[in-house]
């Protein structure tokens, strides 16, 4: 895959996107954004990887946020567009068929915050600062920023960090709940890769499912979650990662899953 603004290595079945703008401080202009959504659409049907890697080049930031001289002189319908643009790439990072790791090694301001909210797990330096400051530009987070923030630690605290625009540590975060854990910064990547691969043995059919239950029944009534959990349990057993998950419990081995 070859990207202006991104690089991708892969280590077995693992995957490591880095967003390569230093010099921005790997700010998302719009190509960022459309290089986002190409990498996604390309790599979702992808059979050798299990797990994604996302993170920032440099020691600065993972993501500084959006690039605000672009959005200089747009119009009201230029804005929702570019709002809605980047919200079609960062849904197709949060849709990805695997487990998406979010290793955060600096600023994760504005839309880097919410792209750090589109991944299924957040590990942070201890340096790391996270933040939706757009209110002090006259603006609101509109790459999903208000709607996944509030899902992922509550309507109230959600009001204080999108209304105060105030910045926050990683262990700030920790606490309010949407990072899950806060490493140093040497040993960042070497946690997300040690937590990646744990992922990449278990079952990717498994995985996958459970996912998409996650992420689609937080949002239901709990009874009709239910009834979801129960028909992705059960079109598991079309697997043949659930038969040799089963068979190798009994046969007293580790699986040799193949992601089918």
């Amino acid at each position: 895959m070859n990207f202006e603004t991104l690089l991708y290595q892969q280590e077995g079945s693992i995957g490591v996107l880095t967003i390569n703008r230093p010099q921005a401080l790997n700010a998302l202009n719009k190509d960022v954004l459309r290089e986002l959504k190409k990498f996604a659409d390309e790599i979702k049907s992808s059979q050798d990887i299990r797990v994604l890697i996302i993170t920032g080049s440099g020691e600065k930031a993972f993501v500084a946020g959006a690039d605000i001289k672009e959005m200089q002189g747009m119009t009201p319908k230029e804005a929702e567009s570019f709002s809605v643009f980047a919200q079609t790439a960062f849904n197709a990072i949060e849709e990805l068929p695997f487990a998406v790791i979010a290793a955060v090694n600096g600023f994760a301001l504005g839309g880097g915050c919410e792209l750090a909210l589109s991944c299924d797990i957040i590990l942070a330096s201890e340096k790391a600062k996270f933040g939706l400051p757009e209110v002090t530009l006259g603006l609101l987070p509109c790459f999903g920023g208000t709607q996944r923030l509030p899902r992922a630690i509550g309507l109230y605290k959600a009001r204080e960090m999108v209304f105060s625009g105030e910045f926050y540590s990683a262990a700030d975060c920790k606490e309010f709940g949407f990072v899950n854990r806060v490493i140093t910064s040497e040993e960042l990547m070497n946690e997300a890769k040690k937590l990646a691969s744990t992922i990449s043995l278990r079952g990717p059919v498994a995985v996958h499912k459970a996912k998409q239950s996650l992420n689609t029944g937080f949002e239901l009534h709990i009874h009709e979650g239910l009834q979801q959990e129960a028909h992705l349990f059960g079109e598991l057993f079309n697997s043949e990662d659930q038969k040799e998950g089963i068979n190798a419990f009994i046969e007293k081995r580790s699986p040799d899953f193949r992601g089918r």
